[in-house]
């Protein structure tokens, strides 16, 4: 079966390539089905538990989704008429934002106050043109006095402001409502700053979070691809001097692309901003095994073969070589479906699925392709690589008894370094810092209040509980002691209402600044203020229907993924130790990123093991030997390791992106190491070589191809880093960089080791000879 399906992209070249074009339209139509995705609940399974308990919250109260334009005047005073009119202008137009359901800002915040008996309630900015300097003042003193306004909608220093935009997207058609409310948005913002050029305005909030996901992903398929691209056309062409065998290596790498995503889009797998990634790691792989196979082909050309002949005698040599690093490459990514967040699952599976298809299109449709194209080996240049990989040959054969405990004492030294890593995975920083929401969002940290939010729900499960003194008073107790924390900025909590209306319904004496101490005034109180609030500005985000829980909010400075868990675990447990009566529920955006960090690197370490398990005996099977087996063990899982060392050396921050590299590169490195091992095998059963004159051959003879894949393989990777997507960007950098040292641990430890290993055979023959069969060895080289 194997030899007819070889033989067929060779001497039938027309009927292979007609079959293989036939399933590839076919396969490729489903592209059309595709969908993107970039709401950030894309990140969570629908079983997630952080997840479900967001969804609840939400449903009890209000969503979270939300528009924020954070002003900030140049001349760093909010309260002046002109900026005052500015927000005032900016708040009436933001109400016009498509599915929007509230608006808050300094302007329309519901200010209240008593006259004799009445309680007043209305906006705290009515008419700015009429301010005096006299009312100005007593605006910035009441605003910059009021709990519920300062670090949340004003500075504590007055000079910059944030106009909250609160939405209810139908979810009908997610990237069309985003684009609805990214759109308005954004032309809100010019118009405003057209016509007050004193105030620049940024946006932040989750809305344009989601919308900066899709624009990552859409700038890296417009230009990382493209770049891609050109990157392996140039390599392959100038490396391998062939412009048809170039251009039938691009092709393969298309339309395997091609089918990969329209199989997607038959199975009905959206993509995301993770999975948009798919096609540059499929691009990057695919070239590999059609390297190996141009490879095969030039070397047998030049030694005199017909062009025909001498594919099928690359194809016959490569094949085993190039199946095996398919299907362990294709594990390694499969590994990713042990992680808890879906679109790295998405993504492991359309990587797996489009290397093995390119594995298939590269024995069959790419011998067609070159068996009818015109193709001629380059001669020149061949020498060059061949005494580079002399020279390293050489070098290792000379020094193998240094250079092995030598580089074990390297590799252990940087494995030391990994715990310098932590966990810290901040929503804002997944995107590079150019992207403008990152910028705004870390503008508004800076000027205001940080990002990340924690909601608790306390809950009394008694009707009308929360007008009872005692849970007035706890949920007052609960507030304060967050307030007390270095890490919180704000608290929006139900207790700073129950203390100004009850002020104001004591003529606004500020002796009566404390909460109500008996359940029937706190409920009038409460309802009063309710009946005399506008629509849209209710307490219905902070009560739920029957009265009987309310959610306080926590604004919390920007902090690490580990840090965030153990404040949301101490203030359950203060709360549940004071008391244990009332029930707390605690959820949010931040939290939902922070648990779904933490459990993604201990999964994604089972799916390693998994991987492993299931890469070893394929290995050893395919070696016809435990002992060589266990060998190739050894340079797959150290520079994976040595990688996080040195991570921990250069940033020691760990997040989604990485949490997922040990897995894909286990498939990866593999590669370099299945190939100079069955050549090393090759060398030492068939051709009854000695160790030394083995490794000399190894790296004649494959070295020029190992060396050329993981350059390219290194370039697509490294690519990938230039995303403005963060997370793509650092699991690039960090697979360039296991991929790199993948290359000097095969080419410096394995050969020694292996010649430690097999040191009784290692002075059979003398050096002398070896570097005659070098020579030799060098005239007939790949490459």
């Amino acid at each position: 079966m194997r030899d007819f399906i070889l033989k067929s992209g060779v001497y039938r070249p027309i009927t292979t390539l007609l079959l293989c074009l036939a399933l590839i339209i076919a396969t490729s139509w489903g592209a059309g089905l595709l969908v993107f995705k970039s709401d950030n609940r894309v990140f969570f399974a629908p079983d997630n538990p952080q997840l479900q308990a967001f969804d609840q919250m939400e449903a009890v109260y209000a969503k979270s989704d939300n528009v924020a334009f954070l002003v900030v005047p140049k001349n760093g005073d909010i309260f002046t008429r002109e900026n005052l009119t500015a927000i005032q202008q900016l708040t009436k137009s933001a109400w016009q934002t498509p599915y929007s359901s509230r608006v808050d800002s300094i302007s329309n915040y519901q200010h209240t106050y008593a006259t004799d008996d009445e309680l007043v309630v209305g906006d705290l900015v009515l008419d700015p043109q009429a301010l005096d300097a006299t009312e100005l003042e007593q605006l910035r003193t009441i605003a910059l006095n009021e709990p519920l306004l300062v670090k949340r909608l004003i500075s504590t220093q007055g000079h910059v402001s944030l106009v909250n935009v609160t939405l209810q997207k139908p979810g009908l058609d997610a990237e069309k409502e985003l684009a609805e409310i990214s759109q308005f948005a954004r032309q809100l913002r010019d118009d405003l700053m057209a016509s007050y050029p004193q105030i620049d305005i940024y946006l932040t909030g989750l809305v344009m979070m989601d919308v900066a996901f899709a624009e990552a992903a859409l700038a890296d398929n417009e230009t990382l691809v493209p770049l891609m691209f050109l990157v392996v056309f140039l390599a392959v062409g100038l490396l391998l001097k062939t412009i048809t065998g170039t251009l039938a290596t691009v092709f393969i790498a298309v339309v395997s692309i091609a089918v990969t995503l329209g199989a997607a889009g038959w199975l009905g797998i959206a993509l995301t901003p993770p999975s948009a990634a798919a096609p540059i790691m499929i691009l990057t792989i695919v070239v590999a095994d059609c390297v190996h196979i141009l490879a095969g082909l030039f070397q047998e050309m030049r030694q005199g073969v017909e062009r025909r002949q001498a594919l099928y005698n690359s194809l016959q040599h490569n094949v085993k070589a190039i199946f095996l690093t398919s299907v362990t490459t294709a594990l390694g990514f499969l590994s990713m479906n042990f992680s808890d967040v879906p679109p790295f699952q998405d993504l492991g599976n359309m990587v797996a699925f489009g290397v093995m298809t390119a594995f298939l299109l590269s024995v069959t449709l790419f011998p067609a392709l070159l068996s009818i194209l015109p193709i001629k080996p380059f001669k020149q240049g061949v020498r060059q690589n061949s005494r580079l990989m002399s020279a390293i040959s050489q070098f290792v054969v000379t020094h193998y008894r240094r250079l092995l405990p030598g580089s074990v004492l390297v590799m252990a030294a940087m494995l030391l370094f990994i715990p310098q890593n932590e966990l810290n995975d901040k929503y804002v920083e997944f995107f590079d810092q150019s992207v403008p929401f990152r910028a705004a969002t870390e503008l508004m940290e800076q000027q205001l209040s940080g990002v990340d939010t924690l909601e608790f729900s306390i809950e009394t499960a008694t009707p009308n509980g929360i007008n009872k003194p005692e849970v007035i008073a706890a949920i007052e107790q609960f507030s304060n002691w967050l307030r007390s924390l270095p890490e919180v900025d704000h608290v929006n909590t139900l207790s700073d209402t129950f203390k100004r209306l009850n002020k104001n319904m004591h003529g606004d004496d500020p002796a009566w600044y404390k909460l109500p101490d008996n359940p029937q005034l706190a409920a009038q109180y409460l309802l009063l203020y309710e009946m005399s609030l506008p629509i849209g500005l209710d307490l219905n985000n902070q009560i739920n229907v029957d009265k009987s829980a309310t959610r306080l909010i926590v604004t919390l400075k920007n902090l690490p993924t580990y840090q965030l868990l153990e404040f949301e675990q101490r203030a359950s447990s203060w709360f549940a130790g004071q008391y244990p009566e009332l029930e707390l529920k605690a959820a949010s955006i931040s939290l939902m990123f922070a648990h779904v960090s933490k459990k993604n690197i201990d999964s994604m370490l089972l799916g390693s093991i998994v991987a492993l398990i299931l890469i070893s005996p394929i290995l050893g099977f395919a070696m016809r030997s435990t002992k060589y087996g266990f060998i190739s063990l050894l340079p797959n899982l150290l520079p994976a390791g040595i990688a996080f060392g040195i991570w921990g050396l250069l940033s020691g921050e760990v997040g989604l992106g990485l949490s997922v590299v040990i897995g894909t590169t286990l498939g990866i490195v593999v590669d370099d190491t299945v190939h100079f091992i069955s050549k090393y095998l090759y060398a030492r059963r068939e051709r009854k070589m000695a160790p030394n004159a083995a490794i000399h051959y190894t790296f004649q003879t494959v070295g020029p191809a190992l060396w050329f894949t993981s350059l390219i393989l290194i370039a697509g990777f490294a690519i990938m880093a230039l995303s403005t997507y963060r997370v793509n960007a650092e699991m690039g950098l960090m697979t360039a960089i296991t991929i790199a040292i993948a290359l000097i641990v095969d080419f410096l430890f394995l050969p020694s080791l292996l010649m430690a290993t097999d040191k009784a055979d290692a002075v059979t023959q003398p050096v002398d000879e070896n570097a005659n069969l070098s020579e030799k060895i060098e005239e007939q080289s790949v490459c």
